[in-house]
């Protein structure tokens, strides 16, 4: 049977009180699903269930990119009928990792969203793969384990940080900055590219862990769900 992975799409579709339109970011979708959906059976989830909203701002910025062209025409279907998040508690077990989309929506429901920490315990209780891109890692940003510590606390991290969120404008639209907020719960191991935009994904707690910063990174994170899950693991805990 192939391997499988729960990947976690937002439900919120308001940029804060922009009164601009947001959602999952088309390429950090379309990237790690080009790389992994050969391989393993991918199911889709969100908060609410049902039509997951995509960024249209993300479909505009990427209509050159054909790997995300496609994906928004011929899979449709993946984010038009998501399953409800909570459907799967009690499941960790039957999947080998789970993997949070990102785009700006995440800022505002999966951050805090009680369902999203106790299934992400459930993963972590089971040493399935966690794995997050851009915005995604907001989801592990405030998860607490049952010891009381974070869920990241000790462990090299990565996610969109505070120097890209002001080239795109939208530092005063966010609840929090995902950096400083990913800086205090890993113990300040948060870790980015040189440069803005640029590629970086973190692989820590031996392949168990994987956070990818931007939309550059998406392809990575993909590559690295897979090391992780074949066994093809790297030996250092970043790449």
């Amino acid at each position: 049977m192939a391997p499988k992975v729960l990947v976690v799409l937002t439900s919120h579709d308001k940029l804060g009180n922009t009164g601009k339109p947001t959602g999952w970011y088309l390429p950090e979708f379309s990237h790690p699903y080009e790389v992994l959906a050969p391989h393993v059976k991918i199911t889709v989830a969100s908060p609410a269930g049902g039509e997951a909203p995509l960024d249209p701002a993300s479909v505009e910025a990427f209509k050159n990119d054909p790997i995300s062209t496609k994906f928004l025409k011929e899979k449709e279907e993946l984010w038009k009928k998501t399953e409800k998040l909570e459907s799967f508690l009690g499941k960790a077990g039957q999947f080998d990792a789970i993997f949070f989309v990102g785009g700006h929506g995440p800022m505002f429901d999966l951050a805090q969203d009680p369902t999203a920490s106790k299934l992400i315990n459930e993963f972590y209780a089971h040493n399935r793969i966690i794995a997050a891109v851009c915005h995604g890692p907001v989801a592990l940003s405030h998860v607490k384990l049952p010891s009381g510590g974070y869920l990241i606390d000790g462990q090299r991290v990565t996610g969109f940080s505070n120097e890209e969120e002001d080239a795109v404008g939208l530092t005063s639209a966010v609840p929090f900055s995902l950096e400083d907020k990913l800086r205090e719960a890993s113990g300040g191991n948060y870790v980015k590219a040189d440069k803005a935009w640029g590629e970086k994904v973190v692989v820590a707690r031996g392949g168990r862990l994987i956070t990818g910063q931007n939309p550059a990174s998406a392809t990575g994170v993909g590559k690295a769900i897979y090391d992780a899950i074949f066994g093809e693991l790297t030996t250092a805990d970043e790449k």
